[in-house]
């Protein structure tokens, strides 16, 4: 029998005549990292570039927790470059056994998988554990110049197009006098991050330079820009209460149900923790944790520790002292943390990150350090202070209420249908696919832009939710209360995924949450109301990035015969001096969607291919929880004085 190669049977035949040794490509030193960043930052856009700059600054916090730096300097160049000085001890300069003709300078430069974090003497604690760090901004740089001074001498070597030695590392006389550290300017390579360009945005760096100052007790962290028009006095942190501090920071905004924070430490062995904590009068829980000055926004065992300890030592205090009748069930852990802001700060010599983005600590034996520290401590500092304690417990308890409450009232919805997907809200106009991955929702303010929308959407694929006016805040509502509310109703059953403990993301009915509201200063509310509910209800959306923003523009205006739509005052500057000279019609300031046709809205707001959307992110929990207290919260003062200092500087959303 005579057996014929199919049509398949020879493209596999022509496929593997032509994929030889000669198709393998071999990435050596830094060139993988340039052939795929986002392996190592995340992305080529701002989140990446202004990962380039926490690379540095982590090496030199490590210094500072290795007990060798007390400042560090930040400063963004005239030219658009960074420079990074801490006072450490400064890189080795002598030459590696391994690799003699090179500095111990140069290697870790230029070598991925090099550092001094990897079970050697110069770090018992660091937040870098993979040796890529600098190494991976030398090769996203176009230009590095490292400068060390150590021993009494100054050094310095400079690196070009993406990490290549320029210079040797070389003596350039004698260091200031008593000046120890490291000193590392880097100009970000506009070939790789051309996305968004290479322009830091201060405000982001200043966050998350001001966290590693909280965390790093005394630590002073200054921040200079150099650009022009940009403040020319630097921005200094230095806490000499450390995450004290940070809590009280954090609860600013909010009414704290009492003056004190409590907080406590222990050391054992090589690992140690830190925790501070203080109750406010709001209804959410701030748990935020670090390990090694790292956060870690997934927890792990850290925080599960902190939680468990927490929840048997009020339950404990609450049965001793008859502050709960003996009937009663014990409080839940959600119950006590109601309005629990609290930092969990942990050190260990061998931290277990989950993943490279280091998100989650798996170390066990740390859990049982913190739920050691914790069952101790708290309890005695219950016991120190009663008045406070009562507080907590009489806190507790009104969540506790207020969580049967909520119950009931999600039972009787569920009886009405409305939570569990099965009756979808009224006017929710929905896609006709049942694929989520396809699927996008639209939440429109008010029915008659909703109209225009459901006329402009793609009916396959996007699903129109109108709201009228503005959705209740959820910032100063317990869920009791929300749920009662007939547009989050809405919200809830259009999603389909539940709320609050319950939410499950993976029940989601669509993978796109786009918000679609007016370009002016109502449009901005219902934006700012909306994104509180999905952080503090449907927090995995965000995290996940399910939610976006729509970007209607701002104005229109008439070239020759045809329409331009521009999104906002930049996009309008920008188009004023690309026609410089040319005579134009007047712009029209579009101050509703109501003032589009659905042709127009598609166009220039709904259509995939053509539309701009935002996605929004959250960068650091602790900040996003900051932010949304001040937008949100009852400090006028505090919140005129955060969207001042924000406003010029917001180039894209990043929560």
């Amino acid at each position: 029998m005579a057996l014929t190669a199919s049509p398949g049977d020879e493209a596999a035949k022509r496929a593997s005549a032509t994929y030889g040794a000669k198709d393998i490509t071999v990435l050596e030193g830094l060139e993988a990292v340039r052939k795929r960043p986002g392996m190592y930052i995340g992305s080529t856009g701002l989140n990446g570039l202004h990962h380039l700059v926490y690379e540095v600054v982590d090496n030199a916090v490590d210094e500072a927790m290795a007990g060798y730096a007390t400042r560090i300097d930040v400063t963004l160049l005239a030219d658009g470059g960074c420079r990074v000085v801490d006072d450490g001890r400064g890189i080795p300069v002598d030459p590696h056994p391994k690799y003699k003709s090179k500095s111990a300078a140069e290697i870790v430069l230029t070598m991925l998988h090099a550092g001094g974090k990897f079970g050697g003497q110069g770090y018992k604690i660091s937040g870098g554990l993979h040796g890529v760090g600098v190494s991976v901004v030398n090769a996203l740089s176009s230009r590095l110049d490292l400068e060390i001074d150590r021993d009494g001498t100054h050094y310095e070597m400079s690196f070009a197009n993406g990490g290549k030695p320029k210079t040797k590392l070389e003596p350039k006389g004698k260091a200031p006098r008593g000046r120890t550290g490291t000193t590392v300017s880097f100009w970000p390579d506009p070939t790789i991050f051309q996305a968004e360009g290479t322009e830091f945005r201060a405000q982001t760096l200043i966050e998350r330079l001001q966290i590693m100052a909280f965390l790093n007790k005394g630590l002073e962290i200054r921040f200079r820009d150099e650009r022009p028009n940009r403040e020319a006095e630097p921005t200094v942190y230095k806490y000499t209460g450390g995450i004290i501090d940070f809590v009280r920071h954090l609860n600013q905004s909010k009414e704290a149900l009492f003056k004190r924070v409590c907080s406590y430490e222990q050391v054992e062995e090589e690992q140690e923790v830190e925790v501070a904590l203080q109750w406010n009068t709001g209804y959410y829980e701030g748990i935020h944790s670090f390990a090694n000055g790292i956060a870690t926004n997934e927890g792990g065992m850290h925080e599960e520790g902190f939680k468990k300890a927490i929840t048997n030592v009020v339950n404990r205090y609450a049965r001793d002292k008859g502050l709960v009748k003996e009937k009663e069930e014990n409080l839940l852990g959600e119950d006590i943390r109601e309005g629990l802001t609290s930092i969990v700060s942990v050190k260990l010599r061998d931290p277990q990150f989950e993943g490279q983005t280091k998100a989650k600590l798996g170390n066990v034996s740390i859990r049982s350090l913190v739920e050691r520290a914790t069952n101790t401590k708290l309890a005695d500092w219950l016991e120190e202070h009663p008045t406070e304690a009562r507080q907590i417990v009489q806190k507790s308890v009104q969540a506790a209420r207020a969580r049967v409450a909520a119950r009931q009232a999600r039972d009787l919805t569920r009886r009405k249908t409305l939570l569990e997907g099965a009756g979808l809200p009224g006017k929710l106009a929905d896609c006709s696919s049942k694929d989520p991955r396809d699927s996008e929702l639209f939440i429109v303010e008010g029915n008659s832009a909703g109209g225009s929308a459901i006329s402009a959407r793609d009916p396959q694929t996007q699903a129109i939710l109108p709201i009228r006016g503005k959705i209740l805040n959820v910032e100063r509502a317990r869920i009791d209360k929300m749920l009662k509310n007939a547009e989050i109703q809405s919200l809830i059953s259009a999603i389909g995924a539940g709320l609050g403990e319950e939410f499950d993301v993976a029940r989601i009915r669509y993978h796109k949450v786009i918000v679609l509201a007016d370009a002016d200063v109502d449009g901005s509310h219902i934006r700012t109301l909306l994104l509180t509910f999905f952080y503090r209800q449907m927090k995995d959306l965000v995290e996940q990035g399910h939610v976006y923003i729509a970007q209607p523009p701002l104005y229109s205006i008439v070239v020759g015969k045809e329409k331009v739509y521009l999104k906002d005052d930049v996009a309008r500057d920008q188009f004023l001096a690309e026609h410089e000279g040319r005579k134009l019609e007047p712009f029209q300031r579009l101050k509703g969607l109501g003032e589009m046709d659905h042709g127009e809205l598609r166009e220039t707001t709904m259509d995939p291919t053509k539309r701009t959307l935002l996605q929004v992110s959250v960068e650091q929990a602790a900040l996003a929880d900051e932010v949304f207290s001040i937008l949100m919260g009852d400090d006028v003062e505090l919140r005129k004085h955060f969207i001042q200092t924000n406003a010029k500087d917001v180039r894209f959303l990043d929560i």
